[in-house]
């Protein structure tokens, strides 16, 4: 019995592939399972390839795991496209559609022999009992809660609310699909029992949503009335979920001509007095850079959303990456200080899109969320939420006071100043992008430029010291550590967790702010460490790099970074921590050397 499976999916557009992977994962919510999804696909805009993963577990998930146990090909050549997406190990269970006419012992898996090989007709059973090829996901589904002991009323709950609104006949075809599924797999038993252990929780309600919904939904909560963008991939669902759902809330979303316009809209929203945000990828990011920097010198608070692909240029539209850190922390001429946060999951999400008001607000500034494709497209079986430990922060107002000399930029102890809003009697002030004086009048003086730098870059100090933002796990003593965010922390989460039961002493730094960088907590976390990874999903090391140009790093301490669409495994990076120990072992050894 098994407490904790991954199943990896792939085929051609049409089959069906993503929809079978959301039915299991809906299936494993029913049944009390924790479960996360995450789906891929090729850069084509109609009928290219597509993948999904599901794991479910009786434990909560940190990431989709690592190797497959289960491997399901509706056709090779779509398969192999996914490589390192969908690994396969000798643990694996690969199942195959027998019409590829390949033999089981004659599949293209270079380097690797699975567990079982198992060949199905998968789509004549559809046609045979559908009527239909369209049904092979079906097929699969049933083999899946055959040789898996995923409960079948479960699934085809979910299969059923699928395809309620298509009518009963096809509910009825699905089924009969769904039983022939099942049914090769009672007679043909895998030669190792995988069955997943019962859960304990069953019964318990459980969300299912996805990174972008979660971040919607977080920005509505926290207050924003406006949304101005443009579609893009893997960001365009924020902007429909805001369509969908604010307008319940006196709020209002623009779909502009453009990323300018867009952002310009929602810098135009925040000067009148509203929480505003925009969403994009790493195009869309590099086109904003420069209304970001009006907001920044108007001291205008703003949320921008930067779900991160594969770049430069259009680059892997579809695929996750975390190359975007530089872009979000300077792309931006001038001085400039930008806070930039990330969440680690879906979960998270909700937390940090909060928070990055939060300090919009406070701070009167532009904050950068840097999710990815991962996060945001993947679904997780979540607990409710309980909302009411989020507290929501406005922006400063002036006070009546304030308001018999306004001025907008007046200097001041902690450098905010109370921002008022069109109509406040005694509130008017201009905000341009021309360097101010306090009431916001253009100035050309050398001294006021930079009295007004150090109003802008220092007010950001007290954000720095906020432990909170940061997540420390391990043994706080530990000689190696691993530094992490975004995606990648969950899978470094179940790394520490698989080095320590191997008696490993490490531990994990993981950093929910990721621009300033904050030195204290960093030279801190390192004090003990002679041997560390930082750990990121980008091929010129960003990460590492930011931590180098603000700290003296131990010489240990090295880059383990790669590309996207590679995705890193935990038994990798123990793998990778075996190795820091055997040097730092050697190293010791060495030191115990006699003289000369």
């Amino acid at each position: 019995m098994r407490k904790d499976l991954v199943f990896g999916m792939a085929g051609s557009g049409g089959d069906g592939i993503v929809s079978a992977g959301d039915s299991l994962l809906q299936a494993a919510a029913a049944e009390g399972y924790h479960g996360v999804m995450t789906k891929s696909f090729g850069s084509q805009i109609r009928g290219g390839e597509s993948s999904c993963r599901v794991r479910i577990s009786t434990t909560p998930i940190l990431n989709p795991g690592g190797n497959l146990d289960v491997a399901v090909a509706l056709n090779w050549e779509d398969f192999l496209k996914f490589g390192a997406e969908l690994p396969v190990a000798g643990t694996t269970v690969v199942i195959y559609e027998a019409a590829t006419g390949i033999k089981e012992t004659e599949i293209p898996l270079v380097g690797v022999t699975p567990l079982q090989v198992i060949a199905v007709p998968i789509a004549a059973m559809a046609k045979e009992t559908a009527g239909t090829e369209r049904a092979k996901n079906t097929v699969v589904l049933g083999l899946i809660a055959g040789w898996f002991g995923i409960g079948a009323v479960a699934v085809m709950k979910g299969i059923r609310k699928k395809l309620a609104k298509k009518g009963e006949e096809l509910v009825e075809a699905n089924q009969r699909a769904f039983d022939a599924g099942r049914a090769f797999a009672m007679e043909h038993p895998l030669k190792a029992s995988m069955n997943v252990v019962a859960s304990e929780t069953k019964g318990q309600v459980k969300l299912i949503t996805d990174g972008n919904d979660m971040c919607g939904a977080a920005a509505i909560f926290a207050g924003c009335q406006f949304f101005g963008g443009y579609p893009i991939t893997p960001s365009t669902e924020i902007m429909q979920f805001f369509t969908d759902h604010v307008w319940k809330y006196g709020g209002a979303v623009l779909q502009a001509e453009d990323e300018i316009a867009g952002i310009g809209a929602a810098v135009g929203a925040s000067f009148a007095g509203k929480k505003a945000m925009t969403a994009t990828s790493g195009p869309g990011l590099s086109l904003k850079s420069e209304m970001m920097g009006l907001a920044t010198i108007a001291e205008l608070p703003l949320v921008i959303v930067d779900v991160q692909r594969g770049g430069p240029s259009t680059g892997l539209p579809t695929k996750t990456e975390q190359s975007d850190l530089f872009a979000a922390a300077f792309s931006a001429h001038g001085d400039v200080i930008r806070p930039v946060l990330a969440p680690t999951s879906v979960a998270d999400t909700f937390r940090i899109t909060i928070e990055a008001f939060n300090i919009a607000e406070q701070y009167q500034t532009p904050v950068i969320v840097l999710s990815d494709q991962e996060i945001a497209s993947r679904k997780e079986t979540l607990d409710p939420i309980d909302t009411s430990q989020f507290k929501i922060i406005d922006r400063l107002r002036p006070s009546a006071a304030d308001l018999v000399d306004y001025k907008r930029f007046k200097q001041t102890e902690n450098h905010i100043s109370p921002i008022s809003h069109p109509g406040m009697l005694g509130g008017t002030y201009l905000a341009s992008g021309i360097e101010h004086v306090e009431s916001g009048a253009p100035t050309n003086s050398g001294n006021v430029h930079q009295r007004m730098n150090d109003k802008r870059t220092k007010k950001f100090d007290p954000l720095k010291d906020r432990k909170d933002l940061f997540e420390v796990t391990g043994n706080p003593d530990a000689p190696i550590a691993m530094v992490a965010w975004g995606s990648v922390a969950g899978v470094c989460r179940e790394a520490l967790a698989m080095a320590q039961a191997e008696g490993l002493n490490v531990k994990l730094l993981v950093p929910y702010l990721l621009y300033p960088v904050a030195e204290n907590v960093y030279t801190d976390f390192f004090a003990s460490v002679q041997k560390g990874l930082v750990i990121e999903q980008t091929h010129l090391a960003q990460t590492f790099k930011l931590l180098r140009m603000h700290l003296d790093l131990p010489k240990g301490v090295t880059s383990l970074a790669r590309s996207g669409a590679n995705p890193f495994l935990p038994g990798e990076i123990v793998a990778a921590l075996h190795r820091l120990l055997s040097e730092l072992q050697r190293s010791h050894e060495g030191n115990l050397q006699p003289q000369e």
